[in-house]
Order: C-alpha cells, then structure tokens, then sequence
C-alpha cells in the first residue's frame, strides 16, 4: 500500500476495485466504513454484491476481466470534462501524451458496450473519483489474478496520478495482500528476481553487495516462478521441490495438471504446521510452528514492519522455522549459525535500506512503516509525498484485452472464484476450527436467480462444474450476489476444488495466474448415469 490503513478513514472518496473487502480484510472494511459515515463517496467496481456494494453510491457489477476497459472509461471523462489534476501533472509525472491519446479511444459508448456499465454509472464513477481530496483507490485480487494482471495495476496507477492522488495522505494506490506477511516476504527477496528491498539479481552491483555479505559468488540469472516450476517440473529439468508454508496442490490453478507434476518430482520436502494436500505428497515433511511458537517480524500490508514476540515453546516436534532453514542450510555446505531471530533481523538490515533504521526495540509494540533508513527516521506512513521514487510518476498507455478464456457454445458461463468470510486460504487452519467448520462445511457454487431458472437447479441441488481442466461435483447456492452469466466459487475447499476448474494462463510480466475468470459448463447430475 502507498498509504497507511488509518488514513483510508479520512478520504474524500474511496473506491474499490476487485476487492471483497469485508470478507476479505474486515478491519480495512471498517475504516471503509468509518470514511463513509464521515460524509465520503464510495465507489464500489465488483461483479458480485459484496457487503460494502450496499452502501456504495455507485456500485457497477463490470463484465469478469474488463478492468482495464473500465478504468480507461472514467479517464476518458475525466479528461472530456478536464477535471484530471493538470498542475500535478505537468510537474510530478511523464509519458502523458501518449497515454491521453490511448484513453481517448475509450468513449462512454465503447466502455459500456466491453464492461456492460451503463455510460451514467461510469459518468458518476469518474466525477466522484476526480471531486475527491484526497480519493485512496483500494483493490486485492479481483485486480491481480489475471492474464492482464500487470495492466491492471498501471490502469490503477494511471488513474490515482490522474487526479493527484499519489504521494497525498488518505489517497494513494493500496493493494490489499491476501496474507499477513506477503508484504514482508517479498520485501526480504522471497520472489525469484530479487534479493531484499527488490534489488534486482541481474544487476551487478546488487549482486557484488550479496556476495560479499554471504561469502557466495550470487547467480546472475533470475530463478522460476510457480507457474514456470510446473512445466519444469513436467520436463523433468525440476528435479526438487522445498515447499514452506504453502499448499500448491490446492491452491494453483489446473489441479489435476499440478498434481501430474508434482508426481514427476524425484524429491519433495514440505515444511508446514499440519499435513496439507500437499504434505500428503512430501518425502521429507519438516514440521514448523505457529505464530504464537515464533518470535520474529512480520510486515504487513500497510508496510508496517511489527515484532512478534514467542508466547509458548514449539509443541511436539516442531521447530522455529529460521532453525529448520539454518539447519539444512549447514548440512548442505552453507553454514548458517544465527542465535535467534534478533540477530538475523540485524544482518537483514544492514542489506535492506528501507528497513536500515529498524530494530526489535524501536518496533515495540507499534512497528514501523518502511522506509525507515535510519535510526532517527520515524518512518514513513505514505509514499512519494514530493518525488515518485523514480523521480517523476510514469503514465503507461494500456489497451483493453480479453481473459485467455471466454465463454463459448460447449461452455457458456463465466467462472470467478474468491474467498468467503469464514475461512482462509485453502483451509489449512480453518477448516480445523469447529465454529469456523460450522459457519460454512464444504464449497458452494453461487449463482444468479435467472441462471438458476434457466437451468432448472434448486439451492442445496449437486450439480457438476466442467471446464477444459477438469469437474467438480458441488452443491448450488442462489443467490443475487451473483452476477447473471457468471458462477462463483470459494477455492477453501478440496472435495469441491475450485482450482480444478481454474485456468493457468499466467500474466507475462508476473507470472500469476488468470484465477479470477475462465470458461464453464453446469450439469444437473442424474443419479444412476453412466461414468466416461
């Protein structure tokens, strides 16, 4: 996030975009609310009819995987009725000409006709957005988890530099993660391209600074990501696997295709509090501990870096995950010989500049936002407030382009799939609580009250979900939530595997998957039948 969650309480407008915040992330939600009984304007962009969708002044339910199109829309009317902010513009950001002439092909007309949004709707939209001082744009997977994922996100960008709101409190671009260390993982260079603080492995001197503090020569070559592993693994030229606090086999895209190449793998070493999916399939299951058997950092999506401090020992045979690491690291060559969190955490800093100013105890109970580059420095709870970190703001010309999968003759609904309230992820701790078991027991398709009628299904009916991937048999739930022509499913559950059916065509850029829309077919099932 650019901004701080506090801040979101005190916008003008808040508008969001692929995000189901209240399920999703309740006490965002809340200061959501909290913004709108101040007197703000929300605007709310969701297929569905989220809880926060009742309270919006405008909602638009836009067609799966138009964001782009939609986004180009409002900037086509904000520039029509020069509400952009032209000061900002012209001193803090670049590549607009370009930009301008891309969007002003996005007429009212041609929006509505890709998005199905009305042009009134998007007219509200857009003059809601450009009249807020300061207006924070939020937005979480719906955003991200798609083959235009990367454009997305520029569109994001393009629209809150539009209108000044980048580099302002209460304003800002604020991806909501779907964790509560994601931040922090890819801060400490857990992604395949960088080492911590995202200092590139390509480049040189990064990878010189690297070297000398690990007393390695560092590759210069960026690794895989998960999607580029599983054709690896298929190949045959990924021979090994370390999976730690994940659960693949779950919760990527294509199941049956993941689990072909998980079974291709010679080892698999899976390091987690309980035995997943994907553990089940492990040689080596290494057994770690929960939060409260840890002590060290997390930083959450705010950028706020918080101490977490052990309050019980590890049970059983459970270690400290940095002990499990450390370990294998030394018995493979590399010595690693830490005494404690604490003391990695100051070998991390001195690497990572954004975190240089940190310790355990100036964290205390409240944390620190990043960057903190020195020990005087308090912090820093919004971004870019007189420079981008680039020097100026880049508008990126972005076109409209289609899912990798759309609905067709053999399969004539949308799929999106999603997370419900009661559980987390793919179930791996929730799904062991018996209140948490009690509010929702097993996946669901949710759909509209047309489709429903015209297929002829009844809620609590079992029905089978096809797509080129695979089928799932699942209960119905009919509900106005739903979006007509569009089924919903919560990946939570593996007897009703909603990524059985998802598509893994990936971003180009990002390598994530397009799980957010594909193309399926539902069938009544008709006991007795025959089995291809």
């Amino acid at each position: 996030m650019t901004n701080s969650i506090e801040e979101i309480e005190d916008a003008e407008c808040i508008f969001l975009i692929g995000t189901n915040t209240s399920e999703a992330h309740p006490l965002i939600a809340r200061r959501v609310m909290r913004a709108k009984e101040k007197g703000a304007k929300l605007i709310v962009a969701d297929p569905r009819m989220i809880q926060l969708a009742r309270f919006a002044d405008v909602h638009v339910r836009q067609r799966l995987g138009s964001d782009v199109a939609l986004l180009n829309g409002m900037m086509h009317i904000i520039l029509k009725n020069g509400w952009q902010a032209a000061e900002y513009i012209a001193n803090r950001t670049e590549g607009f000409e370009e930009f301008e002439e891309t969007v002003m092909g996005y007429t009212p007309a041609k929006v509505e006709a890709i998005t199905q949004v009305s042009i009134r709707d998007l007219e509200q939209m857009a003059e809601y957005y450009a009249a807020g001082s300061p207006s924070a744009l939020l937005y979480a997977m719906g955003i991200t988890q798609h083959t235009t994922g990367v454009d997305n996100v520029k569109s994001c960008c393009n629209l809150a530099m539009l209108c000044g709101n980048v580099g302002v409190r209460s304003g800002g671009v604020n991806p909501l993660r779907g964790q509560n260390n994601v931040q922090g993982a890819c801060d400490m260079g857990c992604l395949p391209n960088v080492y911590p603080a995202y200092q590139p492995v390509t480049n040189e001197a990064a990878r010189e600074k690297f070297s000398k503090a690990w007393g390695r020569e560092l590759p210069g070559n960026a690794g895989l990501t998960i999607t580029k592993m599983i054709p690896a693994m298929l190949e045959g030229t990924l021979k090994g696997l370390y999976v730690v606090g994940e659960n693949p086999v779950l919760s990527d895209p294509d199941a049956h295709h993941v689990r072909s190449a998980f079974a291709k793998l010679e080892f698999l070493a899976v390091q987690d509090l309980y035995m997943t999916e994907t553990a089940c399939l492990a040689d080596v299951v290494l057994p770690g501990v929960t939060c409260v058997e840890k002590s060290g950092t997390f930083t959450n999506t705010e950028r706020r870096c918080q101490l977490l401090t052990q309050a019980i020992k590890p049970l059983g045979n459970a270690r400290q995950d940095w002990e499990i690491i450390s370990d294998l690291s030394t018995a493979m060559g590399y010595e690693m010989k830490y005494q404690n969190s604490e003391e990695i955490f100051e070998e991390m800093k001195q690497l990572t500049p954004s975190y240089a100013g940190m310790s355990y105890e100036r964290l205390g109970l409240d944390g620190l936002f990043w960057p903190c580059p020195n020990s005087e420095h308090p912090g820093t709870p919004y971004l870019h407030k007189d420079t981008f970190t680039r020097g100026l703001g880049k508008f990126h010309p972005i076109g409209y382009k289609d899912p990798a999968e759309m609905p067709d003759a053999e399969y004539p609904y949308f799929l999106t799939t999603g997370r419900m309230f009661a559980h987390f992820h793919t179930g791996t701790m929730t799904r062991k609580s018996a209140h948490l078991h009690h509010e929702q027991k097993t996946g669901y398709v949710q759909m509209h009250t047309g489709d429903a009628k015209k297929l002829g299904v009844k809620t609590g009916e079992m029905v089978r979900l096809s797509t080129r991937r695979g089928e799932v048999e699942i209960a119905v739930v009919i509900s106005d939530m739903a979006q007509e022509g569009t089924f919903y499913v919560p990946f939570h559950f593996a007897e009703a595997s909603a990524n059985v059916l998802t598509n893994s065509a990936s971003d180009p850029v990002a390598g994530i998957p397009e799980f957010k829309v594909c193309a399926v077919r539902l069938d009544k099932i008709v006991h007795g039948e025959n089995r291809k």
